[in-house]
């Protein structure tokens, strides 16, 4: 059964003077704030469609890693998974970085292959394919 999540952006003014408000409207968790210099420049307190992407990108990739390494047997104790997107103006989102540190019962080249195969797997990589993401995996003892 496929399921659809919904948010919406009431935004007024010109890009770079202007500002808006995204709101999670399925979950109804929030509202956030958003503005051109928050993208661009410094946050500010608001948020960046990066940001969100960011969030949306680590939060699907641990979820990816956790059900590839419970497939496998070796379930893990703790994922902790950042997504750095870099966003340059006039050019767009340039990268992605994965950052993911975990404990699980399994050796370094295991886990850097189940890390991997989830940056390949997770539903968020896929629909970023048009942009380069690395990954860093380290496995904790």
């Amino acid at each position: 059964m496929a399921t659809t999540r919904t948010a919406t952006t009431q935004w007024k003014g010109a890009l770079l003077d202007g500002s808006g408000q995204v709101s999670l409207d399925t979950s109804g968790v929030g509202t956030f704030d958003v503005s051109w210099p928050s993208r661009a420049e410094a946050a500010n307190g608001k948020t960046s469609p990066e940001e969100l992407i960011a969030a949306a990108h680590s939060s699907c990739f641990s979820m990816a890693l956790s059900h590839g390494l419970a497939q496998a047997g070796t379930p893990p104790q703790t994922i902790e998974t950042k997504a750095d997107v870099t966003f340059q103006p006039g050019e767009g989102i340039t990268g992605i970085v994965l950052s993911v540190r975990a404990q699980v019962p399994i050796t370094a080249e295991q886990f850097q292959e189940a890390a991997e195969t989830a940056k390949a797997n997770c539903p968020v990589s896929k629909a970023l394919a048009g942009t380069i993401i690395s990954l860093n995996a380290e496995l904790l003892g």
